[in-house]
């Protein structure tokens, strides 16, 4: 792809998105709004714990909206919803003032982590926002995790190495999320201005009953550390697993052993005791 196609295909994407929203059901667009305005997308926090000592380490924030016909949405398909009827840029800001507001009031030595959607990283003012974000809670941005998907990464690979850096200069740290859930391209390993990798639950199940899981384990750890790279395992729901992920040198632990999402409330609290 030629330099001038590379600049203005975010340009065109944003169109795309903006023709989504004129396209989809007026109905579906206000009821998002009024969700978004009302509160009703919640953003909730699920604790992080370090593993040497199941200490408090941060939250990751996530979305969930209780529909009044389709139960209760994940985060993605909240997120999807919003893409399709042109409100995924307000959604995504919505999530990080909401998230960093409440992570402003935290002890100084906890993480927030934020998820960046592909099409968060198509939007060239995404680093934008976020800065606006940072500058309005006060939170610092030395303190702030984007968690990208290798999903999120299948185009524009260059373009958004480019713009990670950038932030990545300013502070804030770089996670390549569900690692061993999908192709496992290792060039993101190379390209991307990765501080940490977010090892896939699928990569935790087994590890304390099956050789092979444990061996693929121990390999990932032994490439995440001559990267230096921290590693997060996500997933953990027994203590056996937490006993092991700690004892093959991961730095960090999430999963229902340790909590559940939560609200910014019941973090405060947790964070307090």
């Amino acid at each position: 792809m030629t330099d001038a196609a590379e600049i203005a295909r975010p340009m065109t994407e944003r169109r795309t998105r903006t023709d989504r929203r004129r396209q989809a059901a007026p109905q579906r667009v206000d009821e998002l709004e009024s969700a978004i305005e009302s509160g009703a997308i919640e953003v909730l926090f699920q604790p992080q714990f370090l593993c040497g000592d199941d200490r408090l380490a941060g939250a990751e924030a996530l979305v969930r909206w209780e529909h009044r016909e389709q139960g209760m949405l994940s985060g993605d398909r909240v997120f999807a919803l919003a893409r399709d009827a042109g409100l995924g840029e307000r959604l995504a800001q919505h999530v990080c003032e909401i998230a960093m507001a409440r992570a402003a009031h935290w002890p100084e030595e906890l993480r927030l982590a934020l998820n960046a959607t592909a099409d968060d990283l198509a939007d060239p003012g995404y680093p934008a926002m976020l800065r606006e974000c940072l500058s309005g809670s006060g939170f610092s941005a030395s303190r702030l995790t984007l968690e990208i998907t290798e999903q999120a990464l299948v185009d524009g690979l260059d373009r958004t190495a480019q713009m990670l850096r950038s932030l990545a200069d300013e502070g804030i740290s770089v996670a390549l999320d569900d690692f061993g859930a999908g192709f496992c391209n290792f060039r993101y390993l190379k390209v991307l201005p990765l501080a940490a990798l977010k090892l896939d639950r699928s990569m935790v199940e087994g590890i304390t009953t099956d050789r092979q899981d444990l061996a693929v384990f121990r390999a990932i750890m032994a490439m995440a550390k001559a990267l230096d790279l921290l590693v997060i395992a996500e997933g953990i729901e027994t203590a056996a697993q937490r006993a092991a992920v700690s004892r093959e040198g991961c730095d960090r632990w999430q999963g229902f052993l340790g909590a559940k999402p939560m609200t910014a409330e019941e973090f405060a609290e947790l964070a307090a005791r």
